[in-house]
């Protein structure tokens, strides 16, 4: 087996069909297998995607034991030379897990892969490469200094800003929705550390990686990551696993950083989750404005009106729809029109008919990063 594939799932059924479409794509003709971890999900979701998906292995938990053992379950009955832990909120390439094998393969230093990641409006999220949360680096983090100097190799090492989104570049931490990872490497350093309930393992695991001997990597491979559809950002239950998980991390390896240090950073974390989960307890999150929205559907002609009646249904505000036609016009030639397209505030595909790379491509080359986009699925007839 080349490449096993784990996605840990929690009532995100629809966004896990759209991701499930992506991977049978992207393996197709490759000697893959794909294991589903649901975490005791109330929404139906095993009932609704095992009839859709025979080709998948789907693990019920009767509990929620949390992101990192739900992987590590699977790993550990998958037969892959490579792993891919994938969050179920993307969507992947028909041809990356291919070029990904290929890199890992005549690069055997190499321990894990991050990729290039979008979210819903196309923009780059910066947590596609990152540094390990030194001391130093953490404090630059929380207390904005990152931010006030996003150039600086001394400042802004978090997100390592002055590297370039579209070239290869050696890094420190993977991020947890798109791990690609040699197994071998894995089998030396060991899985996820489970007493990171949900956020933290990642950085942890990728520490390890490296500790090991192992080179981590940056590949300027699309994918779309919704970005939190598998969690609630705003709850207090999120506040208090993504700050702890970051305690966590900084006792385990850097516990003689200094007291003054180690102070200041436990007293960013507090004040930093004591803001969000207020932020979360009141309500005062920023509501969306309100805005004229004038819709492009890119799908062949014979669609049209089915995916227009999906998409009106969703968005009952819409001023008007235009389509696209794909039998007469390609989906790129769309960026050479870029007056026209500044009309639209929301672009849908209908898949299959603009396949996964070519939305991702598209998505990735629009300057115009307010656009929402949607994918409409020919078969299940979901609009996502």
């Amino acid at each position: 087996m080349k490449l096993s594939i784990v996605i840990v799932n929690y009532n995100v059924k629809y966004f896990l069909e759209q991701c499930l479409c992506s991977v049978r794509a992207a393996v197709r003709g490759m000697e893959a297998e794909v294991l589903v971890v649901d975490n005791h999900s109330t929404d139906g979701s095993l009932e609704y995607l095992r009839p859709r998906f025979p080709e998948v292995t789907f693990i019920e938990n009767s509990d929620n034991p949390g992101f990192a053992k739900a992987n590590n379950q699977a790993i550990r009955t998958s037969s892959g030379e490579y792993v891919l832990l994938l969050n179920p909120d993307t969507v992947i390439g028909e041809e990356s897990l291919r070029s990904l094998c290929f890199f890992m393969d005549e690069h055997p230093e190499a321990g894990g892969i991050g990729v290039k990641m979008l979210d819903g409006h196309g923009a780059f999220l910066p947590e596609s490469k990152r540094s390990f949360p030194s001391p130093w680096v953490s404090f630059c983090k929380l207390f904005g200094l990152s931010k006030l100097f996003p150039r600086s190799r001394v400042f802004a090492r978090y997100s390592l800003p002055y590297l370039s989104e579209e070239k290869q570049h050696k890094v420190e931490v993977l991020a947890g929705a798109f791990m690609f990872l040699r197994r071998e490497a894995l089998d030396k350093v060991g899985l996820l550390d489970e007493s990171f309930f949900m956020y933290g393992e990642d950085i942890d695991l990728s520490y390890r990686i490296v500790q090991g001997g192992y080179k981590n990597y940056y590949i300027p491979e699309r994918i779309l990551h919704y970005k939190g559809e598998s969690t609630k950002h705003g709850d207090v239950k999120y506040v208090k696993a993504f700050y702890g998980a970051m305690l966590i991390f900084y006792r385990k390896y850097y516990p003689h950083s200094g007291w003054l240090m180690g102070l200041l950073i436990r007293l960013a974390v507090l004040l930093k989750g004591s803001l969000s989960a207020l932020v979360g307890l009141l309500g005062l999150k920023r509501k969306p404005r309100s805005r004229h929205r004038r819709l492009l559907i890119l799908c062949r002609e014979e669609m049209f009106e089915e995916v227009k009646a999906a998409c009106v249904k969703r968005m009952p505000e819409l001023e008007y729809v235009n389509l696209w036609d794909l039998d007469e016009e390609r989906v790129m030639d769309a960026i050479c029109r870029r007056n026209q397209m500044k009309r639209f505030t929301d672009l849908a595909f209908c898949y299959p008919d603009a396949r996964f790379e070519q939305m991702l491509l598209l998505m990735d080359k629009m300057v115009d990063k307010k656009i929402s986009y949607h994918i409409y699925n020919k078969e299940s007839k979901k609009l996502i």
